[in-house]
């Protein structure tokens, strides 16, 4: 089934500590030198439309020492700037690629990507919502307090 993040309202409680427990399983292995290629054979498109050093750098990271590739788009670089409607750009990149992460000014953009694609959709940032950010920063308490007992995270 197609799950797209577009803010973490789109995720549920099972969901994040899904992901947590095995973001640190992953994490732990690769530093003990188990190099997990749970995504050989997968591509990650990225198009971003704001410039990035972390963001950029944090997904083709993962991706490649997953087993993955990851294809960098800069938005200038597309017939989207050419005013090619965003459900034709995502029908043809569903066909392409196993999943798109968008990095751009509008939150309308992300969501217009996630209707027509047939692939999951990550928000790496909108003017509204940042959760792979987010994710990452409540991960790194997680790894410090050992523990998810008695953690309250706000963000705004």
């Amino acid at each position: 089934m197609k799950k797209d993040i577009l803010s973490l309202c789109d995720l549920e409680k099972e969901d994040f500590i899904n992901l947590f427990e095995r973001a640190i399983e992953l994490k732990a292995r690769y530093k003990k030198g188990i190099f997990d290629k749970i995504l050989s054979g997968k591509t990650l498109g990225l198009i971003f439309e704001k410039k990035s050093t972390r963001t950029r750098v944090a997904f083709e990271t993962a991706i490649i020492q997953l087993g993955g590739t990851p294809i960098f788009m800069a938005v200038q670089d597309t017939q989207i700037v050419r005013n090619e409607p965003i459900k034709d750009t995502a029908r043809v990149l569903s066909r392409f690629v196993d999943a798109l992460a968008i990095r751009t000014f509008s939150q309308k953009m992300v969501e217009e990507f996630a209707e027509s694609s047939t692939i999951p959709v990550i928000n790496a940032l909108t003017d509204m919502y940042h959760p792979c950010q987010i994710l990452s920063d409540i991960m790194t308490v997680i790894e410090h307090k050992k523990s998810y007992n008695n953690i309250k995270i706000t963000w705004v």
